[in-house]
């Protein structure tokens, strides 16, 4: 077992908890009992295998000898990963100006391989201007002082760095609603500008598929808001679906988590095609 030297703290978390997971459920040892060895409950436990709590050394090395792993090669393997799980990420250094909800969202991005993302309100983070980003945060946070709101901007922008990073780059596919087109976000120039961006990162990023879900598409089952689906490199992880709302998040699981990827399924069918897409974002240029 090789720790992922790319990975950030909460991708390396949901990878411990995943494969202690299958090592108690290998063995026929129910949560509860998990949990009593290490003086927690099956909640605790829960949390713990879903990757939403820290791990303890302690802890990790009384569920591997009561899951009977005794070689010190895999133990210390273990090991490795709940030390670089341990590690913060550059985000955590913005606990002010970052919501809790957010902070768990955050440290999943900064670890995928694969982000889908489909936005009706505004153009997506991954993908924003810096005046663009300054707009929108500052709708969001009107009433937090400049410092914060400046904060805030570093931080959207420090995010994209991971479709640019020279190893481990990230891939983003994203559709884009009409109406997150057409809404004037900042006035001519901002807009102008933010277009011109989508643009270029569609004709010059191979790793970023861009594609607009025109309103000619019609209704569908996403108009209610945006959807995220984060894909690790582990094979042992699970994609998570991330839905978030003016003040926080959710994340669903099991046959809700399968329904949201089979809606953004459909939106990919329904939307233009890459190719497409940047024609119609030239045309959208002549509105601005």
């Amino acid at each position: 077992m090789l720790v992922n030297r790319q990975a950030g703290p909460t991708a390396l978390r949901m990878q411990i908890g995943a494969r202690l997971r299958r090592m108690r459920e290998d063995n026929g040892i129910g949560q509860a009992e998990a949990g009593e060895a290490i003086r927690a409950s099956a909640s605790k436990m829960s949390r713990l295998e879903l990757g939403r709590h820290g791990f303890k050394v302690r802890d990790v090395l009384d569920l591997l000898d009561l899951y009977g792993v005794h070689d010190e090669d895999e133990r210390e393997s273990f090991l490795e990963l709940v030390r670089a799980a341990k590690k913060p990420g550059w985000w955590q250094s913005y606990g002010d100006a970052i919501p809790s909800w957010f902070e768990q969202y955050l440290g999943l991005e900064q670890s995928a391989t694969t982000i889908r993302t489909y936005e009706v309100q505004y153009i997506p983070g991954l993908l924003q201007t810096r005046d663009y980003a300054r707009v929108v945060i500052g709708l969001e946070h009107h009433d937090a002082a400049y410092d914060g709101l400046e904060r805030r901007l570093t931080v959207r922008m420090t995010r994209q760095r991971i479709l640019h990073r020279q190893v481990g780059r990230a891939t983003l596919w994203a559709v884009i609603d009409e109406a997150a087109l057409r809404r004037p976000i900042g006035g001519r120039d901002t807009m102008r500008a933010q277009i011109e961006h989508l643009i270029t990162v569609s004709e010059e990023m191979p790793n970023v598929r861009l594609q607009v879900l025109p309103f000619a598409a019609g209704g569908h089952l996403a108009l209610g808001g945006p959807i995220t689906i984060v894909r690790f490199a582990a094979h042992d992880l699970e994609d998570v679906v991330y839905l978030e709302h003016l003040t926080g998040a959710r994340y669903p699981e099991g046959q809700e988590s399968a329904r949201y990827q089979k809606i953004m399924d459909t939106l990919v069918i329904r939307a233009a095609r890459p190719a497409r897409t940047t024609a119609f974002l030239k045309d959208l240029l002549n509105d601005y």
